[in-house]
């Protein structure tokens, strides 16, 4: 576990939650008023300047408020985050589409990033072993305040429909954990900062393929990782069969 406090990881916590769903910079009065930290809004900000300085939290370009930075997400993801269970429908919505294209790994692929891109409201990807690429869900990009910025969004669909620099971005992943994290700050490109990519590496009917999701670094973390572990597990047994 990560040297901080209890106060500073709950503080650390409520402002990457806070982040996740507004895409703004975060001050010390809305984690003051909507949090209830218990202690005051100069207690909040003396750590959040501790927490800047540890590299966790970054300040806004418009606002005196900060922002969660890779490294901190990462943090939240590996040890602060309690993955969600997954509802009944969304198991059996998976298992039902996946099972109607099992028998096809070419239609079995486009349905997955087809579901993947509906169920994170980002893109689907996935990219076979003998660089055969998928990917579904453009339009959820459009959505998000993050690829608003016409250069932006040039540069992530440049990304999405180029197989080396997907393959230059799996690289990157070297996580223990069976989903890998991979953050826009990471890939060098200015244009990319605000963009996470989270994939794991299956075996469809003998055919070894990364699939994910690319889209804003603000993911539902703790639904999106259950939900690709799950659908990673579902496709690997019904194709093996």
């Amino acid at each position: 576990m990560i040297d901080l406090t209890a106060r500073q990881v709950q503080i650390l916590r409520s402002i990457i939650e806070e982040f996740i769903t507004t895409a703004q910079p975060v001050g010390s009065e809305t984690v003051d008023k909507k949090y209830r930290i218990g202690v005051s809004p100069a207690t909040i900000r003396n750590e959040m300047v501790h927490l800047t300085k540890q590299g966790y939290l970054q300040k806004g370009h418009t606002s005196s408020g900060r922002l969660p930075t890779p490294l901190a997400m990462r943090l939240y993801v590996n040890e602060l985050m309690k993955e969600r269970d997954l509802s009944v429908a969304d198991e059996v919505s998976a298992k039902e589409k996946i099972w109607r294209n099992k028998d096809i790994r070419e239609d079995l692929l486009h349905e997955a990033t087809t579901i993947l891109a509906e169920k994170s409201r980002a893109v689907g990807i996935a990219l076979t072993a003998n660089k055969r690429l998928y990917h579904a869900g453009y339009a959820n990009l459009l959505n998000m305040p993050e690829f608003y910025d016409i250069n932006v969004i040039r540069h992530v669909l440049s990304l999405i429909e180029e197989v080396s620099l997907l393959e230059e971005v799996f690289g990157l992943g070297n996580s223990e954990n069976p989903i890998q994290l991979v953050f826009g700050p990471d890939l060098g490109n200015r244009y990319l900062e605000p963009i996470a990519v989270l994939y794991m590496n299956i075996n469809a009917g003998g055919m070894p393929c990364k699939i994910g999701v690319l889209g804003s670094a603000r993911f539902e973390y703790d639904y999106i990782i259950p939900l690709m572990k799950y659908f990673g597990g579902l496709i690997e047994e019904m194709t093996a069969q």
